[in-house]
């Protein structure tokens, strides 16, 4: 059939409305799907819930974009950025076979569209929205503003990819999105692929008017244009249908040969010699809840909000109302569609794209091909030290020149993301390996590392643009890490908490394959941020990631440069996680020995026996840390305690894997192995980097509560590191005074001398910080000695 035929775009309508048909089934119906006896009201859902509002303008835009598959022969796969429009991508799914791949209980029948219908958005059934369960999707939509995003970061690298990302008009006006239309200034046409966003304005939100449906096709030209886009625009109103698919073929026929003509251009050019091409987008305007019922009990439902979720009241509460439903299923003409088998028909079926191109069947919508990462040999970059606590090392420093190395061995397939911070993180030694890629103009000598063609991508200021990237990037089987200071990771806490439910869902389903891990890294940290001030303080993404199930969950308190460099070595070779990361950048003394860094990375925490005193025997204290800053005032305290109690029995406990300690997790110690650790009833001071209660819930469960945490207590200034840490109560004289608590009454007392030093130690420091602005020396020129 000539593709371009009038025929081939009536077969392309009835394909349209099809994928109709079956979104409207699967939101009402419970059997009876093809009407072909009279439909009851046990037939109907007691409670049919989910969304109409978006999913015929979508269905028309996936239909368009088989018939571009057909026609060009295209690498494509579909994004669907508007909420809760899980139909969508099932009965697109579905009409191709590619669902019933994936379910073959769900045939492609009569019997199986009725499976297919009772278990949308219903219970122990499939969600409303494009969730794991659904073949072709890496893009949940449940939470709005990622589409691009996520669009971009899964053509990175993938040249002859196309991701069509549908954006949904009252998605655009959330903050990831209006950022994400910067992605064209980053993607480089010669080794990315493309991002084709199709702006869908229907007019209306849940209840309220979309602000980019309210502006004029001019208006809109101006505005993307400024933004590096070409906007093409097609309208269905006041047009009958079928003008309505020629002027979607036509537009898509020329975005598609503007985007093949722009790949062509570059791919004659140098990799430095490439430029910023225009990339084309579509803005299609379309009613909200189209083709739908128009009226209903005296309000307009069809270009109106109240077509956003259940348009009409049918159910099995309200029969009187079924005569409308099938009024509306009749209205695709079903019989037309599919044969008496409900198989659809054979002519409808010649639009569909082959096997290998249909977009459900996308191979990188379920990981591509995972190549595993080239790791250099970690023995490189570790530092044998002589003494613990006396070389000076910036952890980051050695991290990134690890990183540096992994780039340099993983060229396609492994990158760095983050928000204008690699440099600022201490990561510079990338630089020696690769660019931030950037395919703006480039102004020398004040540019410093920016080219068409680079591993990483941190020049836009962005916590959202950047991370969101680098999910899409993981989703589709490649590696990478996400750096920021660790308050503004906040700024994505939800995207990280949608990326987790994805991972979580996605385990469950037989035919996903496990992706790498999502790594984050946090710098900056509360206790030493550079007199940034409170507002740069808060390490809360502990706390959101601590709730999480912990099976696809790990958070990472490295103490120095060689458990920070054997975490990351750890962390970038998981799948299945979001690897928590929080490092240091700043210029501290280094602990432990290359060995201690892989045992601590194996083990998750070690008894530390050279800054203990126990010898093996039952300790009076225990003394656990898990950070940078807390585990220098720990040992420093331990150093007051041992030179001023030379009798008391201390252990010390360096945690890094801070899940090792939870009871709920599969992969934590057993409750013998945590009691040999922390024994049932000694005294345990534990100095963490984030909030007490995180540890207080771990030992709740546990056998030992006799428990003092001292952590973040959210009292923070634009002060010293250490007088941060004095004013949360997590320096070495404050631990010492907590320690004194913790012992007997007899022998507490017997120390109130030592408990009256650190309070006039604190005296001091209050004193001193205020009159010089900075730290006492004895803190600045602190270094461990042996407690042999």
């Amino acid at each position: 059939m000539n593709i371009d035929s009038q025929k081939y775009l009536d077969h392309l309508d009835a394909y349209w409305r099809a994928a109709n048909y079956l979104s409207v089934g699967q939101l009402y119906l419970l059997d009876n799907p093809l009407l072909k006896e009279k439909l009851t009201a046990d037939q109907v859902k007691i409670h049919p819930i989910g969304h109409w509002g978006t999913i015929p303008s979508q269905n028309f835009i996936y239909a368009h974009l088989n018939r571009a598959i057909n026609k060009f022969d295209l690498n494509m796969f579909y994004v669907e950025g508007p909420g809760h429009g899980g139909q969508v991508m099932i009965s697109n799914a579905y009409l191709d076979g590619s669902y019933t791949e994936a379910f073959p209980e769900i045939t492609q029948d009569t019997t199986g569209m009725q499976k297919m219908f009772k278990r949308f958005s219903f219970p122990g059934g499939v969600a409303s929205h494009a969730d794991p369960k659904v073949p072709g999707s890496i893009h949940e939509g449940g939470a709005l503003g990622y589409s691009i995003l996520h669009g971009a970061g899964a053509v990175l690298d993938n040249p002859d990819l196309i991701a069509a990302v549908v954006v949904g008009d009252g998605e655009a006006e959330t903050a990831p999105l209006a950022t994400s239309w910067h992605v064209n200034k980053f993607l480089n046409p010669k080794n990315d692929g493309t991002v084709l966003p199709i702006l869908n304005l229907n007019g209306f939100k849940i209840a309220n008017p979309t602000v980019l449906s309210r502006e004029s096709d001019d208006t809109l030209t101006k505005y993307f244009t400024s933004l590096g886009w070409h906007p093409y625009f097609v309208s269905s109103f006041d047009k009958p249908i079928m003008q309505v698919h020629q002027e979607m073929a036509q537009t898509m026929d020329t975005v598609f040969e503007e985007i093949k003509q722009i790949r062509a251009t570059a791919a004659k050019q140098t990799s430095a010699g490439v430029t910023r091409p225009i990339w084309p987008m579509i803005v299609l305007r379309s009613p909200k809840g189209w083709t739908g019922p128009k009226t209903w009990d005296g309000q307009p439902i069809e270009n109106s909000f109240r077509a956003h979720q259940i348009p009409i009241p049918a159910d099995q509460n309200h029969p009187e109302y079924i005569p409308d439903l099938v009024s509306w299923l009749k209205s695709y003409q079903p019989e037309e569609l599919f044969d008496e088998s409900g198989h659809l028909t054979a002519a409808i079926q010649e639009v569909l794209p082959k096997k290998s191109l249909r977009m459900a069947n996308n191979s990188v919508t379920n990981a591509g091909i995972i190549k595993p990462l080239n790791i250099p040999d970690i023995n490189d970059y570790l530092v044998d030290h002589k003494l613990p606590g006396n070389d000076l090392a910036q952890d980051a420093i050695l991290l990134g020149g690890y990183i540096r190395d992994l780039i340099k061995l993983n060229p396609t397939n492994f990158r760095g993301f983050g928000p204008d911070e690699t440099a600022s993180n201490r990561f510079q030694d990338i630089f020696e390996t690769t660019n931030r890629q950037w395919l703006l103009p480039i102004k020398e000598p004040n540019d410093q590392f920016m080219a068409p063609e680079g591993r990483i991508i941190d020049s836009m200021l962005s916590e959202h643009f950047d991370e969101g990237m680098l999910e899409a990037y993981t989703l589709t089987g490649r590696h990478g890490f996400f750096a920021s200071y660790e308050v503004f990771i906040r700024e994505v806490d939800d995207m990280i908490v949608q990326h987790f439910k994805w991972l979580n869902h996605s385990h469950g389903v037989s035919w996903r394959k496990d992706v790498p891990a999502l790594n984050i890294i946090a710098d900056s940290t509360v206790f030493q941020q550079d007199h940034n001030g409170y507002s740069h303080q808060d390490p809360g993404v502990t706390t959101m990631l601590y709730e999480k199930q912990p099976n696809f969950v790990r958070e990472f308190f490295p103490a120095d440069a060689n458990s920070l460099v054997a975490t990351f070595e750890h962390a970038v070779q998981t799948k299945q996680q979001i690897n928590y990361i929080v490092a240091s950048k700043h210029p501290r003394l280094q602990w432990f020995s290359p060995l201690e860094a892989k045992q601590l990375v194996t083990q998750g925490l070690r008894v530390v026996d050279w800054a203990s005193t126990d010898h093996g025997e039952k300790p009076d204290l225990i003394i656990a840390s898990a950070g940078s800053e807390p585990t220098i005032e720990s040992l420093a305290a331990i150093q007051i305690l041992h030179e001023q109690i030379p009798t008391l029995k201390i252990r010390y406990i360096n945690v890094l894997d801070l899940f090792k300690l939870r009871a709920d997790a599969s992969y934590g110690l057993s409750d013998a192995e945590f009691d040999a650790y922390f024994t049932t009833d000694v005294p345990v001071l534990f100095a963490f980097h984030g909030y007490a209660p995180m540890i207080e819930s771990i030992f709740f469960k546990r056998h030992n509560h006799h428990l003092a945490v001292h952590g973040y207590r959210e009292e923070g200034d634009i002060t010293t590191p250490f007088d941060m840490r004095v004013l949360n109560k997590i320096d070495r004289f404050n631990l010492v005074k907590a320690a004194i608590e913790m012992l007997p009454n007899d022998t507490a007392v017997k120390h109130a001398d030592l408990v009256q030093k650190m309070t006039d130690k604190l005296d001091e420091h209050v004193s001193f910080t205020r009159s010089q602005g900075t730290d006492l020396p004895e803190v600045e020129d602190w270094h461990w000695h042996s407690l042999n």
